[in-house]
């Protein structure tokens, strides 16, 4: 079920991210939006360490991309993603990247992890049944296109063109 949390969080991530939920300001959803990034995490390694508890070998294979299924490399990609990304979440200060630079590498790896975790979801017979999993996968894919797309595309040429 850490997996499936992990998911739903990606759905919300974006929202967070680009101010599109009603009520809160901005400063209070990108409080959320840090504050959910630190529990995807913790969803992720919850899930691999409860992996490695019921079946070490299969973990251990996976995690060095010797394990025989394809979604387990997609997994591992997006678990390394995660990873990451949390890192470079918290290297920010000292990094001392141009805003644009450090929201580019950011979203770079966001995309990753959606990619990765999706693919990996929609692989596995697990604790989802198949409509609903790709109905939550579809809709992950959906609000971090869109939301990439508008705030990466279409938000900076609408500043190029007032």
């Amino acid at each position: 079920m850490a997996g499936v949390l992990a998911l739903a969080i990606l759905l919300i991530q974006p929202l967070l991210a680009g101010g599109y939920l009603p009520g809160p300001r901005s400063t209070t959803l990108r409080r959320w939006h840090l504050l959910l990034g630190r529990a995807l995490i913790a969803c992720v390694l919850l899930h691999i360490g409860l992996l490695y508890l019921t079946s070490p070998p299969d973990a251990v294979d996976a995690l060095l991309l010797r394990s025989p299924t394809p979604f387990s490399v997609w997994g591992v990609l997006a678990l390394w993603a995660t990873v990451l990304t949390g890192l470079l979440v918290a290297a920010r200060p000292r990094l001392r990247l141009r805003p644009a630079t450090w929201a580019l590498a950011h979203n770079a790896l966001a995309l990753v992890v959606v990619l990765g975790t999706v693919i990996h979801a929609l692989q596995i017979e697990g604790a989802m049944g198949p409509v609903s999993k790709w109905v939550l996968c579809l809709a992950v894919l959906a609000v971090t296109g869109g939301a990439l797309v508008h705030l990466r595309v279409l938000r900076p040429l609408g500043r190029k063109t007032s």
